[in-house]
């Protein structure tokens, strides 16, 4: 998050006083690396969602079952509170100025005269489509739950998502921020940056403000569950949530969330098998965080809103985003696929996606994590017994 933060304010006054071909150099950048988030895409569907759900196939137990069952079920219902307060809000937070903030991308101040233009570019397509590598790594993660030889195919399948990890937290997260930078260049080249800055400005702390309510919400539920205030628990909570601030990683802070979850009353027993799979499977903070980005490039560009289009989005989204890695910005990266298959995003879309979401990606992953803790919370008063 510091990194992308920095990568706008130093973009902003680059556009406002770099030379036409020192711009032009990022913007070379740019494209190249557009084209290449198109390439990896598919190959980062399949390497983490055919072992993601290979995985989660094996966990026995009812327990198990009713923790995946109440973490997806948080994770849907908060698509569902992001885009109906988003849809509310936005127009009168916004206003006008979100589709003249977006305009860049559909026509661009300069586009006429063809000042910012990439040196050159390079055209990798992917090898197969995202729909295609979804509804494979589908078929590949449930085949891989029902057959016994799968053994050696699903060894190549976490060697794979190794290797896509490593190219996620090794060369697309460190590259985000100049990727940042060039787009900022180039808005503030084409004298938008004072619109786009202050559409993004409100976006970001309403997020956060629905992030709260979100917290509040669950802790309530789980206070009335497990017959407990519920304040004392997000209260206690909050330690994960600090942890995550600064990891930016769900899975780095499990050993947090587990401790403070522990103090919470929950069963260590408990805690140690609901806190490692809610890492994986409760994303309520990415959720938002996603659903609420979306609403927001969608309106920068003019796309409609269809609530019946944006209801499958979200109930899939709760499922991709199962593979997201315990990387930072790993969420985005497994829901760019739906992003694309269901809501239409174009590569500019994605990118400021990208962009809107890194800016945010601690209070989303902190948000995740102490949410753990209220689902440890009621899963404990219905199992702990036994």
């Amino acid at each position: 998050m510091g990194r992308v933060a920095i990568a706008i304010l130093l973009g902003i006054p680059s556009g406002l006083f770099f030379p036409a071909w020192a711009a032009r150099i990022f913007l070379t950048f740019n494209g190249l690396f557009s084209n290449f988030l198109d390439f990896v895409v598919p190959l980062i569907i399949l390497g983490l969602i055919a072992p993601g759900i290979a995985e989660l196939g094996k966990g026995a137990g009812k327990m198990l079952g009713t923790t995946m069952a109440l973490a997806y079920g948080s994770t849907v219902l908060t698509g569902f509170f992001a885009f109906f307060s988003c849809k509310l809000v936005y127009p009168f937070l916004l206003g006008e100025t979100i589709q003249e903030a977006g305009a860049f991308i559909q026509t661009g101040a300069l586009a006429d005269s063809q000042v910012l233009t990439p040196f050159f570019t390079l055209d990798f397509p992917p090898l197969f489509g995202v729909m295609s590598a979804l509804v494979f790594a589908f078929m590949l993660g449930l085949g891989l739950t029902v057959i016994r030889t799968g053994e050696p195919l699903m060894q190549i399948l976490v060697g794979f998502r190794d290797i896509v990890n490593k190219t996620i937290s090794g060369v697309i997260i460190p590259l985000l921020p100049l990727f940042v930078y060039g787009i900022f260049l180039k808005i503030a080249a084409e004298g938008q940056v004072g619109k786009v800055m202050g559409v993004f400005i409100k976006i970001v702390i309403l997020i956060f403000l629905l992030t709260v309510i979100l917290l509040v919400f669950q802790f309530v539920v789980a206070g009335i569950v497990a017959k407990k205030n519920p304040f004392p628990l997000l209260r206690t909570m909050l330690t994960a949530y600090v942890t995550a601030l600064g990891t930016q990683s769900s899975a780095a802070t499990i050993p947090v969330t587990l401790q403070q979850a522990v103090k919470c009353g929950v069963d260590p027993r408990v805690a140690g098998s609901v806190i490692p799979l809610c890492a994986t499977v409760h994303l309520s903070g990415s959720m938002l965080k996603i659903t609420a980005c979306a609403i927001a490039v969608m309106m920068m560009m003019g796309m409609p809103l269809d609530t019946t289009v944006f209801i499958g989005f979200i109930f899939l989204l709760g499922i991709t985003m199962v593979a997201a890695p315990g990387v930072p910005g790993g969420a985005i990266m497994a829901a760019v696929a739906v992003l694309q298959s269901v809501l239409g995003f174009n590569a500019e879309a994605i990118g400021l996606m990208i962009t809107l979401y890194i800016a945010m990606d601690s209070f989303g992953t902190a948000c995740n994590v102490t949410g753990d803790g209220a689902i440890a919370v009621i899963v404990n008063k219905m199992y702990a017994k036994d």
